[in-house]
């Protein structure tokens, strides 16, 4: 990660938005001229105001609040509704620093958008972060548009290691990639959800049994963390020749699941296509 990042602005500091904002300010990462954040209403950027080196303005009382903070900026996060992205670059287009980096935080709006909105030598990089960005833990797929360079492309890098670690993948891969990192954790928590169920069947209490599943997903993803095993060794040692594990994980095996993920994920991919194209 980077000793310091240029000067930030956070335009529409949502729950993603907001959320890499808290972690920016949270590294403790030196922030070259600080971090302008805008949102519509004052209760919105009251969430803000208290952070150290930030200053957070509500449109409805700073009409020009988004322009004042483009204009002092090097990185500027679009972190609006994708409905709302097309004005947002038409407004904020002609206050933009010659050597912005433009970044886009809103699902499914290309770098073809805001080359439209923009021109085609704006600096722009899309981003795909997922929720886990809000505790620190995410993944975030970075597209670098063609007007951006390596260096523009490592600050934001740099930017998203404040919340979690970072791929780089060609726009062609950003879909494909929000059905693994973006929608996952659904997939774990319905994982989590379903064992819950067999617990619960199982005589235990509601209590108990979320405490045993929901510890033993945290524990077992730690310790894949902290020991840098490959999953199928630490899979291997849970799992004793002819004991209680491996008649378990026949039953799993036997269900498909490699199948059933690649479906899933097919399925996912479909629908962002669907998306894209205004279904």
């Amino acid at each position: 990660m980077a000793d310091s990042l240029p000067a930030l602005a956070f335009l529409g500091a949502g729950s993603m938005g907001g959320a890499i904002l808290r972690g920016v300010v949270a590294s403790g990462i030196r922030v070259d001229g600080g971090i302008t954040a805008t949102n519509r209403t004052p209760e919105k950027a009251a969430a803000f105001a208290d952070l150290d080196g930030v200053t957070s303005i509500a449109l409805s009382e700073a009409a020009d609040g988004n322009a004042d903070a483009v204009s002092e900026a090097r990185i500027v996060l679009i972190g609006v509704k994708p409905a709302m992205v097309p004005d947002l670059l038409r407004e904020i287009g002609p206050h933009l620093a010659d050597d912005a980096i433009v970044l886009s935080l809103a699902a499914g709006v290309t770098l073809q958008t805001f080359a439209d909105n923009l021109g085609a030598d704006v600096r722009v990089i899309r981003s795909m972060p997922n929720t886990p960005s809000t505790v620190g833990k995410g993944v975030t797929g970075l597209a670098a548009g063609a007007a951006a360079s390596a260096e523009d492309l490592a600050l934001v890098h740099s930017l998203f290691e404040t919340v979690g670690a970072v791929v780089e993948v060609p726009e062609s891969q950003i879909d494909a990639l929000s059905t693994i990192s973006g929608s996952g954790p659904a997939y774990v928590y319905l994982l989590i959800e379903e064992l819950t169920k067999a617990a619960v069947g199982m005589g235990f209490s509601e209590t108990d049994a979320r405490t045993m599943v929901e510890q033993t997903f945290i524990g077992a993803t730690a310790l894949l963390d902290a020991s840098g095993e490959e999953p199928s060794e630490l899979r291997r040692r849970v799992t004793s020749p002819k004991g209680t594990t491996e008649r378990a994980v026949a039953v799993l095996q036997e269900a498909h699941l490699e199948r059933t993920f690649a479906d899933a994920a097919a399925a996912a991919l479909a629908r962002a296509k669907e998306l894209a194209a205004g279904a």
